[in-house]
């Protein structure tokens, strides 16, 4: 146990930290409503962009390159959102064998993809998470990644997806390549030229890096206000033992000093 000065410090350290966490709580509460109507939205075009390959009954073809882009953020003080999308990763790859290489949206997961797959990463993107993805911002990655020179077929997106206010699972979506679509069972239900389909793949790719990007921003932000809730709460339960323990030692303080004082009297 530490002096009464010590157990002071201390308490007004984590009391300081308490009005922090608490503050970030309440930010976070007032992003989570927006974040919410964002996804919804981006749920709607990101469910229509998946249909049709549900409906065609596209199949990978044979012998695809594949690359994995893990869709994360900058931000951390949000629980393991970002472990859960490098570890969903992770598994995938081990299920698959081959890998064309890995794209990483956020510094977060880059760092946890970097301990195991550091040669796999071929391209990597940051600045993410400090608002609502735009579909500009993912049409500008998808563009990127396209150009880049980055040779792959089959494209799987792995995000948080949002499932209520205190849970998320990391979910992975298919982008397939145009031969493959050509080449589903259904596909040629829709009529579709070539030069337009090539122009709707592109479409699909960047789609689906919004949808992920805007449900994993939903998810972080009920995860961060979920974790500043906690931090709170265990701040608040560490006042009340350090004051316990202050007052404690305070008055053990304060009664070996009248011992001592009564002591004194009777020697005279």
């Amino acid at each position: 146990m530490g002096t009464l000065r010590e157990i002071q410090l201390r308490l007004n350290a984590i009391k300081n930290i308490g009005k922090i966490t608490k503050s970030m709580k309440m930010i976070a509460s007032t992003k989570v409503s927006k974040a919410q109507r964002a996804m919804e939205s981006a749920r709607t075009y990101g469910a229509a962009s998946a249909s049709i390959y549900k409906n065609a009954n596209t199949t990978p073809l044979e012998n695809e390159d594949k690359v994995y882009i893990v869709s994360s953020s900058d931000r951390g003080l949000c629980g393991g959102i970002h472990s859960s999308v490098a570890k969903a990763t992770r598994r995938l790859i081990a299920q698959d064998g081959t890998s064309s290489g890995i794209v990483v949206l956020g510094d977060k997961a880059k760092n946890q993809m970097s301990r195991t797959h550091r040669g796999d990463i071929q391209m990597s993107f940051n600045q993410i998470g400090k608002a609502i993805p735009t579909f500009a911002e993912a049409c500008a990655a998808a563009d990127t990644i396209k150009t880049s020179g980055l040779k792959f077929d089959t494209a799987t997106i792995i995000y948080n997806e949002f499932t209520s206010a205190i849970a998320y699972e990391a979910t992975p979506i298919n982008v397939y390549s145009s031969e493959a679509l050509k080449a589903a069972d259904a596909f040629a239900a829709y009529e579709i030229d070539d030069d337009v389909l090539e122009n709707y793949h592109e479409f699909l790719f960047a789609n689906n890096i919004y949808w992920g990007l805007v449900e994993g921003h939903a998810s972080e932000m009920s995860a961060k206000r979920t974790a500043m809730e906690n931090a709170t709460k265990n701040a608040g339960e560490m006042v009340d033992r350090l004051t316990m323990t202050y007052n404690r030692s305070r008055q053990a303080a304060i009664t070996s000093e009248l011992v001592d004082i009564i002591t004194g009297a009777s020697a005279l």
